[in-house]
């Protein structure tokens, strides 16, 4: 998030780790935009804020062509903060997946080609991985996103882009333990896959990062075991451009 207020202490430890893959989360909705109010009145609140009702902004944006240059400017304005970084970019997502929308897609992959953009996260879970897992768990597809995220793949993969085959986290989001993890890389399918994680060193960080868990995903990351069973598998890991593009 270049506009999060933790974003420089983040780019400096990035510095520092040359292969660590840092990639752009944009930011559209549910927090700080770059460009002023003035500039972008119809995707803010009095305070200046993204407007933190999804469905609505996705109407906005559906309906109204200003809404849509505008939010063609603010993603403009991300791409070039993060080019200022000097990082390389690794690949690029949104707050809340709000890129599945296709007027967000659409300047996401435009914008994304002239910055040297590879690689886009397509947010689809299969739910019946999940119930092989935890049994007990009420796993079911996400008949509202699915739709439009699998438009996003295609656009992506016509784009020239790497995407994953799937994403591992979405359901679990601020709970993947180590048993969850482990349970992905024992059964892990073929293709390209995404493990989505929040790691933190306490919960409850801001009002769009709820949840306490994430201490949890951070221990899970960072304890032996799971380093091991990777090195048992022989499971491949890395960041997107760590991969081929075939």
């Amino acid at each position: 998030m270049v506009g999060g207020a933790a974003a420089a202490d983040a780019i400096a430890r990035a510095r520092r780790l040359p292969s660590l893959r840092v990639g752009l989360h944009l930011v559209l909705v549910d927090g700080k935009p770059l460009l002023p109010r003035t500039a972008i009145p119809d995707l803010v609140d009095a305070d200046g804020e993204l407007h933190r009702n999804l469905a609505a902004a996705g109407r906005r944006l559906f309906l109204h062509p200003a809404a849509r240059a505008q939010l063609a400017a603010e993603i403009e304005a991300q791409y070039a903060a993060f080019a200022a970084t000097g990082l390389p970019l690794d690949h690029v997502n949104a707050h809340h997946h709000f890129h599945v929308h296709p007027a967000v897609a659409q300047p996401l992959l435009a914008v994304g080609k002239r910055y040297g953009l590879s690689a886009v996260r397509v947010p689809l879970e299969p739910a019946s991985f999940l119930r092989r897992i935890e049994p007990a768990g009420r796993h079911r597809r996400d008949w509202v996103v699915e739709p439009w995220a699998r438009l996003l793949g295609v656009r992506a993969r016509r784009a020239g882009m790497i995407t994953p085959a799937q994403v591992f986290g979405l359901a679990w989001s601020g709970a993947m333990s180590e048993s969850r993890i482990a349970g992905v890389l024992q059964r892990l399918p073929e293709g390209l896959t995404e493990v989505y994680v929040h790691p933190a060193t306490r919960g409850n960080l801001s009002p769009a990062a709820t949840g306490a868990g994430r201490p949890v995903e951070l221990a899970a990351l960072t304890t032996a075991g799971i380093r091991d069973l990777v090195c048992r598998l022989g499971v491949r890991t890395g960041g997107y451009s760590d991969f081929p593009k075939e």
